[in-house]
């Protein structure tokens, strides 16, 4: 067979270049030289964001903030309201969030990179962690959690990844979840039904349109529901399909609800399975349980929580539409059969899940117990 000439004009295929997202920019009223964006990748070479608010003082405790599953950074730094992360540098402290794979400030609930929260737990708290002590060196470093960024950083904790934390605040849940019937059922069924159709379920209705495979999720979400808003409807009269509600909606701004596409973004239908078993186990529990690079997370995280080696606050809001009294179950729990750690459990009359920290009230209601609990450890 003869070769065929080569044409030195025939243009060459284009070799595709794979490029590893940044994450969008944060939304703040802080002067940008103080907010520090640090170049961050997780154990397994996923790229995240970390960032650091730089408090004019070395020597402040460091606070690590971890947002909930298709949230991120910007929940604690809200520019319309008093926020944590105003409260905690007015209070002596330095704050340092972490964008998690499962931050809405990243691509990932949407295209591509698919993965568990066995990932988060081994991969981007302990990596974080790791980085933050490179930067403070001996200083304390607390964390302060929300939702399944609690409840994988429970993960974390009882495999000993993250050994020696001053203290830790959990806010909705933690280690022993529990979702109402209607939303497991729903969760359930959804996952089966839709899983070949859809692998998310959006939030801004403005994206997707009026005709779209989207539009009976949207549709089902406003039955019943008081507020005009298709996002409102779709986060407060349903969290994504489940039938759960995520805040009070007398508790936000104007601002903040005019937000609610910004602040909270879709969620991936093939993480369902890992959550559907977490939530029927009424614990945190590993997924990959055959697979030998994830040997280092318990099976069960209860059945390790003997590992914790710090003192922790379980904190809810009495109206939890999605959790429900998971962190009071918890705090009970341990209480009986790890009576020797150290955990508390404080609720937070008219308070729902995400108002906690999105709420207009949050730093006058909330705050100051996560600053009591900080206060005395620090």
């Amino acid at each position: 067979m003869i070769p065929r000439a080569v044409n030195s004009r025939t243009r060459q295929p284009i070799r595709k270049v794979r490029t590893r997202p940044a994450p969008r920019p944060l939304r703040h009223r802080l002067d940008p030289a103080r907010v520090e964006e640090i170049p961050f990748h997780a154990g397994d070479g996923l790229r995240l964001g970390l960032t650091r608010v730089d408090s004019g003082d070395r020597d402040r405790p460091a606070v690590l903030l971890l947002h909930g599953h298709t949230a991120s950074a910007d929940m604690f730094l809200l520019p319309e309201t008093r926020n944590l992360v105003d409260v905690l540098l007015d209070d002596g402290y330095e704050p340092w969030l972490l964008d998690w794979r499962g931050s809405c400030r990243l691509p990932y609930n949407e295209t591509g990179h698919r993965y568990t929260y066995d990932d988060v737990a081994l991969y981007d708290i302990p990596a974080a962690v790791a980085r933050i002590r490179e930067r403070i060196g001996d200083r304390p470093l607390f964390v302060v959690a929300h939702c399944i960024g609690a409840l994988t950083l429970s993960l974390s904790m009882t495999a000993g990844l993250v050994p020696g934390l001053a203290g830790v605040v959990s806010q909705g849940v933690f280690l022993t979840p529990k979702l109402a019937g209607r939303t497991s059922l729903r969760m359930t069924v959804a996952g089966e039904l839709l899983r070949n159709r859809i692998d998310h379920i959006p939030v801004d209705f403005r994206k997707v349109g009026l005709r779209s495979k989207y539009t009976a999720l949207f549709a089902l979400a406003s039955r019943g529901a008081g507020c005009p808003d298709p996002t409102c409807q779709i986060l407060h009269n349903s969290a994504w399909g489940s039938g759960a509600s995520l805040f009070l909606h007398e508790n936000l701004s104007e601002a903040t609800h005019d937000r609610l596409a910004e602040l909270l973004g879709p969620a991936p239908l093939w993480i369902l399975p890992h959550l559907r078993r977490i939530e029927l186990a009424r614990s945190v529990v590993r997924w990959h349980d055959s697979d030998h690079r994830y040997r280092a997370l318990p099976p069960n995280a209860l059945d390790a929580a003997g590992r914790i080696d710090t003192p922790v606050l379980l904190l809810a809001g009495s109206e939890n539409g999605l959790w429900l009294d998971s962190q009071k179950l918890c705090h009970q729990v341990l209480a009986h059969r790890q009576p020797q750690l150290d955990v508390s459990y404080t609720e937070i009359p008219a308070y729902g899940h995400l108002d906690t920290f999105l709420g207009r009230g949050a730093a006058l209601d909330v705050f100051g117990h996560i600053l009591e609990f900080l206060g005395e450890r620090r």
